[in-house]
């Protein structure tokens, strides 16, 4: 009996970690965040129905490609809870990367979701890396799709040197959030220790001064 009860108990523990696993369920037709809300939450509270409108569930900022004018070469536009206010609580959203000729989506994290990329346009070297740290790398032509699961590390890169490229990405939570890594280790602020950085990297200070300089955000 014991051992039975034991089995009952890791089978609801199991699917209560898998509900729990993303975005929780909506409980509700609609719940469009209202953005001007001072009421912190897990996510937006809802605007009243009576003030709910079609353009809350409505974005064109991903119809045509950014303009991409930074070193790394790519331009991310989200399309997420923060665009459209009707994504709230149903756990989906979407972006566009445009990668300028040769561009990379620098290795980053999406601590709250898995995304999955589908090639608009260009072809693209892309992978991610497991926490046994084996990389699953693969490139990825127009019309192909790959995935990148939560909270791995990965990145896309443009291998065109003459051509640029585009890919929507989908991911299962309306805000996945975005930790690049070389922005979240040398720009932190408050700044994480140079002699951190120096160890876990083997290099000097005057290296770490200088990644620091060259990722500091652009002032004006």
């Amino acid at each position: 009996m014991g051992s039975r009860c034991y089995v009952f108990f890791f089978a609801l523990l199991s699917l209560t970690v898998v509900a729990l696993a993303y975005d929780p369920d909506t409980l509700q037709d609609l719940c469009v965040a209202d953005r001007t809300s001072g009421l912190k939450v897990n996510g937006f509270t809802c605007k009243p129905e009576s003030n709910i409108t079609a353009s809350d569930f409505f974005f064109a900022g991903i119809g045509k490609p950014a303009v991409v004018n930074n070193t790394v070469g790519s331009a991310v536009t989200g399309a997420n809870v923060e665009k459209i206010a009707g994504l709230n609580t149903l756990g989906v959203s979407l972006a566009r990367i445009d990668y300028a000729p040769g561009g990379l989506n620098p290795p980053h994290t999406h601590p709250r979701a898995t995304e999955v990329i589908f090639v608009l346009e260009g072809e693209l070297d892309v992978g991610f890396i497991t926490t046994a740290n084996k990389l699953f790398a693969k490139t990825v032509k127009k019309g192909e799709v790959f995935v990148f699961p939560r909270g791995l590390v990965h990145y896309q890169k443009n291998n065109d040197k003459a051509k640029p490229a585009s890919v929507i990405s989908a991911f299962n939570s309306q805000l996945p959030g975005t930790q690049s890594i070389a922005a979240t280790l040398f720009t932190a602020n408050p700044a994480i220790p140079d002699h951190v950085l120096t160890t876990a990297f083997q290099i000097g200070t005057k290296e770490v001064e200088k990644i620091k300089s060259k990722l500091a955000p652009k002032k004006g």
